[in-house]
C-alpha cells in the first residue's frame, strides 16, 4: 500500500537540512538515500521561507520521472526557470509546442552521419592542445582549465566555423558569471527581482547582454550568408520545420547560447575526471595505451571512424562519467500526485532526480566508489538496468547531443594519451561544486610524461 510518510533527515532545529545541502549538497544526497531509501524527503529554511523536495534515486524511479511519466514532471521549477531568464528559451529549457518544433528543427544536425562530420574540428582543437602541452615548460597542467579551453574552442569551431575567435573570450569570461547567478537564485529561499539595481543582478545583466551581443553579432555579419555556411550555425539558420518555416534572429541566438553551456560544461567535465582517475590508475591507463597503439599503428590523425575501434577506452570515459556525471542532479516540477516506489509524491512537489547517487547505488553497483571500466562491457550493460547509468538524462527530454559528447571525449582523449602518460597530481577524492553543472572545486593537476 503506497504511503504518504516519506522519511528523509530532520537536520537542525527549525532549517532542516539548509546548512547540510549548502556545504555539500552531493554528499548529503548520497548519504540520504543510503539512511533512508530510494525516495527521500528534505526540508530546509526557516519557517515560512522552508522548501521541501523529494529526491529519487533508484533507476527504476529516474525511469518513471524522466521517460515512462514524463508529462507528469514538468521543466517548470525555479531551477529552469532561471536558466531560461539567463539563457533563453532554446532546446534545454523549452517546453510543449516550443520544445517539440525545436526538437524537430534541431534533431537532423545531430544524427550520428552529422555528429561524425565534426570530428575534423575535434581533430583539430586536440591537436593544438597537445602542440601547448608539448611547449609547457613545468609538465604540469590544470584540467579543469584545459578541457574547459579545449571543449569551448571544440564547440566554438563547430557552432561558428571561422569566426569562432570572435565568440571565445566573452564566453570564457562571462558564462562563469552567469553560472554562478543562476545557481545561487535557483536555491534562495526568496528571490529579489533581477529588475533591482543590486550589484550582482546588474554584473549578471551585463554578462547576459556580453553574450547576446557576440552572438547576435556573429548572426548579423552572417547575413543572408548565414544559411549557406556549414559549420552548426549556418545549418541551424538553414533548418526548416514542416510548415517551412525558420527559426527567427532571436531563436538562433538562444539555441547558440544552449549549445555553448551545454556543449562545453558538459564535456569539460567528463574529460578532467577521466584523466584525473587515469593519472591515478596507471594499470588501466597502460590498457588503453596499448589500444591506442593499435588502432593508430600508421601514426593516422584520429576520424570519427575510429571511435568503434576504441571500445576500452570509451569504457574508461563511461566509468568517469558514472562517478562524475555532468549533470548529477535533473530536477522537475510533479504535475499530478503520483506514486514512486511504495512512496506517494503530491502535486507540486518538487522532484530532484540525481544520476550522481543512483550512479553509487549499492543495490546496483558493487564496490560503487571504486574506479572499474569493466562495468562497461557489452555484458554487463545488458545485464543492468537502462537507468541504473544516465548521464545524458533519459526520455524525451534526453541530450541531443550525447553522441558529440562522447565523440568528443573519446578522440580527445585518444589524441592527449597518444602523445604523454598522465599522473595525477592531487588526492583520488576531489572537492566537488555544483551549478549547472557539476565541477571540481578547485584545480585538477595532472602531469605530463612525453611518450
Amino acid at each position: 500500500m503506497p504511503t504518504t510518510q516519506i522519511p528523509g533527515p530532520t537536520g537542525v532545529p527549525l532549517l532542516g537540512s539548509m546548512f547540510d545541502l549548502k556545504r555539500d549538497p552531493l554528499g548529503t544526497y548520497l548519504g540520504a538515500q543510503r539512511e533512508y531509501g530510494d525516495v527521500v524527503r528534505f526540508t530546509a529554511g526557516p519557517p515560512g521561507l522552508r522548501a521541501e523536495f523529494y529526491g529519487v534515486y533508484s533507476p527504476e524511479g529516474a525511469q518513471q520521472v524522466l521517460a515512462g511519466q514524463a508529462a507528469n514532471f514538468r521543466k517548470e521549477n525555479t531551477f529552469y526557470e532561471e536558466i531560461r531568464q539567463s539563457f533563453g528559451n532554446g532546446l534545454l529549457t523549452s517546453q510543449d509546442a516550443d520544445y517539440q518544433r525545436q526538437r524537430r528543427l534541431i534533431q537532423p544536425l545531430f544524427t550520428r552521419r552529422r555528429v561524425d562530420g565534426y570530428a575534423e574540428a575535434i581533430a583539430v582543437e586536440t591537436e593544438l592542445m597537445v602542440e601547448r602541452w608539448v611547449a609547457e615548460p613545468s609538465g604540469t597542467v590544470d584540467a579543469v582549465d584545459e578541457m574547459s579551453r579545449y571543449a569551448l574552442r571544440t564547440v566554438a569551431r563547430i557552432l561558428f566555423g571561422a569566426d569562432l575567435e570572435a565568440a571565445l573570450d566573452s564566453v570564457r569570461v562571462n558564462f562563469p558569471v552567469i553560472n554562478h547567478y543562476v545557481t545561487a537564485r535557483a536555491f534562495q529561499p526568496r528571490r529579489i527581482p533581477r529588475s533591482w539595481p543590486t550589484p550582482t543582478n546588474k554584473q549578471a545583466a551585463a554578462a547576459e547582454q556580453a553574450l547576446f551581443a557576440v552572438c547576435d553579432t556573429i548572426i548579423a555579419a552572417r547575413g543572408a550568408s548565414a544559411a549557406e555556411a556549414q559549420d552548426l550555425l549556418g545549418l541551424l539558420a538553414a533548418a526548416r520545420d514542416e510548415d517551412g518555416a525558420r527559426l527567427d534572429l532571436t531563436e538562433l541566438r538562444e539555441q547558440v547560447l544552449i549549445f555553448l553551456l551545454a556543449g562545453h560544461e558538459t564535456t569539460a567535465t567528463s574529460l578532467t575526471f577521466a584523466l584525473h582517475l587515469l593519472g591515478h590508475h596507471p594499470e588501466v591507463q597502460r590498457r588503453v595505451r596499448t589500444e591506442l597503439d593499435t588502432v593508430f599503428a600508421d601514426g593516422h590523425r584520429p576520424t570519427a571512424a575510429d571511435y568503434n575501434d576504441l571500445p576500452y577506452l570509451t569504457m574508461v570515459l563511461k566509468e568517469a562519467m558514472r562517478l562524475y556525471p555532468a549533470a548529477p542532479v535533473i530536477g522537475r516540477l510533479a504535475v499530478a500526485e503520483c506514486v514512486i516506489g511504495d512512496t506517494v509524491i503530491p502535486a507540486g512537489a518538487n522532484v530532484m532526480v540525481a544520476p550522481y547517487v543512483v550512479h553509487r547505488h549499492a543495490g546496483h553497483w558493487k564496490d560503487p566508489e571504486g574506479f572499474d571500466p569493466e562495468r562497461f562491457t557489452p555484458e554487463a550493460e545488458a545485464g543492468r538496468h537502462r537507468y541504473a547509468w544516465f548521464p545524458f538524462g533519459g526520455g524525451p527530454r534526453a541530450c541531443i547531443g550525447q553522441h558529440f559528447s562522447m565523440l568528443e571525449s573519446v578522440l580527445g582523449l585518444a589524441g592527449v594519451l597518444r602523445t604523454f602518460e598522465v599522473e595525477a597530481l592531487d588526492a583520488r577524492e576531489v572537492p566537488l561544486s555544483h551549478g549547472i553543472t557539476l565541477e571540481a572545486a578547485g584545480p585538477v593537476r595532472i602531469r605530463l610524461t612525453r611518450r
